[in-house]
């Protein structure tokens, strides 16, 4: 357990974020029975929490919780039938809290709850932290000129260059490894979770899975991977905004490929100059004057981490299909070329 006298940042901040409200109708967190179970397990808590919804998660459901002198963070798996293996809210604990004393973007683990009968199902609190999430815009107050928009970009490819680095080797981390095979693993898994996904109103995507399933390379190393790295699963310093303090959203994070971790990041990496139907896909400031186009974050990356391809056309399409089964409602495209950067444009 982390003392509270750790959280000293996240103390006294008294407003609430732009994606803060009350909890969703159907989402209602029980408060008296989240105070009960917690104030045991962290008894220098004072008061009762004043508890808001964060908006935007696509799986779990993130509260905070505000007490009179600190600010914790909840995140539970939505409620009813799960598919197996998903929303593991003791795993997403555990992966933090073994990764935390090796990167220290992670946020403090404080407490874990398996025992679904308090609340409907299991959860974990952790330290909330300070700063700005970037979403599809800055917030209004949030300016940048060209110079710090790539010093937040490049700060952005640093951060996960420094998690791959990341000694997977230590007995907490190799724990969550299933040895080599990674990339065929997600290209087998990937295709299976589309097929019984799809709707008769999308594409079959044959060719695209048979061109995965050829080109399939051999793991390029194994490091630990976020899987879901991109800029609105990130906060920045409130008094220097290019800066990186924290990394969230850890539900897919495990050991494997740097590349395809990679890969996952570009596929919401949206630029200025894209077509209409990619721009309206866009979920975070990627097409700012600064930030590094797809082909210069490939380049960036090479150079600071060493690790390198000669097919990133693989990766790229992989990150772009692994969004194919969220985008069932809508008609999606993608488009192989060696010669360019894939990319996906989706209408309707």
């Amino acid at each position: 357990m982390v003392s509270l006298s750790n959280h000293e940042r996240a103390r006294g901040a008294s407003t609430r974020a732009p994606n803060e409200s009350a909890a969703r109708a159907g989402e209602a967190l029980d408060t008296a029975a989240v105070d009960t179970w917690l104030k045991p397990r962290l008894p220098q808590l004072e008061g009762e929490p004043e508890v808001t919804q964060y908006s935007g998660g696509a799986s779990n459901w993130t509260y905070r919780l505000r007490y009179a002198n600190d600010d914790v963070v909840l995140r539970r798996a939505p409620a009813g039938t799960k598919a197996a293996g998903a929303h593991d809210m003791a795993r997403e604990f555990r992966f933090q809290q073994a990764l935390k004393p090796l990167f220290d973007r992670v946020p403090h683990m404080l407490a874990l709850c398996e025992d679904a009968d308090v609340i409907g199902g299991p959860f974990y609190v952790m330290q909330r932290l300070e700063g700005i999430i970037p979403r599809k815009e800055l917030p209004r107050d949030v300016v940048l000129d060209r110079t710090a928009t790539r010093r937040l970009c490049t700060n952005a490819l640093d951060a996960l260059v420094a998690l791959h680095a990341v000694d997977a080797s230590t007995p907490a981390l190799a724990a969550f490894g299933k040895g080599a095979g990674y990339a065929k693993r997600q290209i087998d898994g990937w295709t299976e979770r589309y097929r019984r996904a799809r709707t008769w109103n999308v594409p079959r995507f044959t060719e695209v899975m048979r061109w995965l399933a050829a080109q399939v390379p051999t793991d390029s190393a194994t490091c630990v991977i976020h899987n879901d790295y991109r800029f609105d699963n990130l906060v920045l310093d409130r008094t220097d905004p290019s800066r990186i303090v924290g990394v969230l959203d850890w539900e897919m994070a495990t050991l494997g490929d740097p590349l395809m971790d990679l890969g996952n990041s570009l596929a919401y990496w949206v630029e200025a100059d894209d077509g209409r139907f990619i721009r309206a896909m866009r979920r975070q400031p990627t097409h700012l004057p600064g930030m590094l186009t797809r082909r210069e974050v490939i380049e960036y990356y090479e150079w600071a981490s060493g690790h390198r391809s000669s097919h990133w056309a693989f990766y790229e399409v992989y990150g772009l299909f692994r969004l194919a089964p969220s985008c069932s409602r809508s008609t999606t495209v993608i488009t192989i070329d060696r010669r360019a950067t894939p990319r996906s444009a989706t209408s309707g």
